[in-house]
């Protein structure tokens, strides 16, 4: 992190909640001549009552009534507030100097297929720019979806900004509570999609056996044996052999998904846990040596990054190729996702597409996002 130097560089803050739902990701961003700088960033913690309710919704656990529904994307919209509060109170900031907010929002479901495509992400943004008097943009996907798209993966275009290698191919890979891959040729190509679970079903089976939010150190993985007939059913999902463009989320991977395919078997939890953590990495290794056979690295970030079990197993799977995070080419791994969406609100505020239509499968470039004003008599 580094002081704020006030030269006339933008400033935006980034927000976002995965799909595990596990806190919400806040980056302040300095943008010097279109290139986003990662200021300060912190990860605020959910009342633990709305993130349960927030995964029983997204999991199909639960419906919502109206009523329910809209309180419910009032309390997120005040809890991301209360992000944006907290990271301009830590960084010294103040509101009048951010232009703008880009709020990724909850992530409640994802049907980018069918005959009425959607996609929905709740957090009411009014509430955010009433609240930190700050302008704020958000639903990011819709119009990717309206356009023909799957509304994600959206991050490619920052990676490819950021990363992008001259002189060889190169995957990054996300791991949140879905993974995804972006490939990135020498020739300027990107590509890419969601692979399927990372850490949303590890983090889903560790919360419900041991009470405990994620697998710290992948310990409760590394203690079990992986049950091959187990695997084979859950590899046998019809979404790994999708084509690309594709993207999932939790409305498909989530517990009663792997019950339903547990309800024959009798293995126990932290086997099932070993389990899981393979699926997650042969799924990865499969989609790389589909899609980028010829990549010769592949750089990590999200929160996958701190189980080390699972960076074992992925080099192992993916070798020779060479694994590194994104942190050894100076870019943060825990908030190069909000650091995006920052960049997402200001290229929606100059105007200028958020997708890449090679990616998402929409029709073409698209400017992406809503703009909720901050009130005027309070800027």
């Amino acid at each position: 992190m580094t002081e704020l130097v006030d030269d006339g560089a933008e400033l935006y803050i980034g927000l976002i909640s995965g799909t595990s739902a596990d806190g919400i990701d806040a980056a302040l961003v300095r943008f010097e001549q279109n290139q986003p700088r990662l200021m300060h960033a912190l990860t605020h913690a959910w009342p633990e009552a709305l993130r349960a309710q927030i995964l029983r919704v997204s999991q199909g656990e639960t419906t919502l009534d109206l009523d329910t529904f809209g309180r419910l994307d009032v309390a997120i919209g005040h809890t991301f507030a209360n992000a944006v509060e907290a990271l301009l109170a830590q960084s010294s900031t103040p509101a009048s100097s951010v232009r703008a907010v880009g709020s990724h929002g909850q992530t409640i479901r994802h049907r980018p297929t069918g005959e009425h495509p959607f996609t929905l992400q709740i957090g009411n943004a009014a509430v955010i720019a009433e609240r930190c008097a700050i302008d704020v943009v958000a639903d990011f996907r819709s119009a990717d979806v309206a356009a023909g798209g799957q509304g994600a993966p959206l991050l490619p275009a920052v990676h490819a900004m950021l990363l992008q290698a001259p002189d060889h191919a190169r995957v990054v890979l996300n791991l949140g509570g879905i993974a995804n891959i972006t490939v990135l040729s020498t020739h300027g190509d990107v590509f890419g999609f969601d692979t399927g679970p990372a850490n949303g079903l590890m983090d889903a089976w560790c919360l419900r056996h041991r009470g405990e939010a994620f697998d710290r150190g992948g310990a409760f993985a590394a203690s079990g044996h992986v049950n091959e007939t187990l695997l084979a059913e859950l590899l046998r999902d019809p979404y790994f052999a999708l084509p690309p463009p594709k993207s999932t989320g939790r409305e498909h991977f989530h517990l009663a998904w792997l019950d339903a395919r547990l309800h024959s078997l009798s293995i126990s939890p932290a086997d099932v846990q070993a389990t899981l953590l393979e699926l997650t990495s042969r799924s990865i290794a499969m989609a790389i040596d589909a899609h980028a056979n010829d990549a010769t690295d592949v750089l990590l970030c999200g929160g996958g990054v701190h189980n080390p079990v699972l960076m074992q197993r992925l080099q192992e799977l993916l070798q020779p190729r060479e694994l590194a995070s994104t942190a050894a080419y100076g870019v943060d791994p825990d908030y190069l996702e909000a650091s995006a969406f920052a960049w997402l609100a200001r290229q929606r505020l100059l105007g200028l597409p958020g997708n890449l239509p090679a990616v998402t499968g929409a029709k073409g470039f698209r400017v992406l996002g809503a703009v909720y004003p901050a009130p005027r008599d309070a800027r």
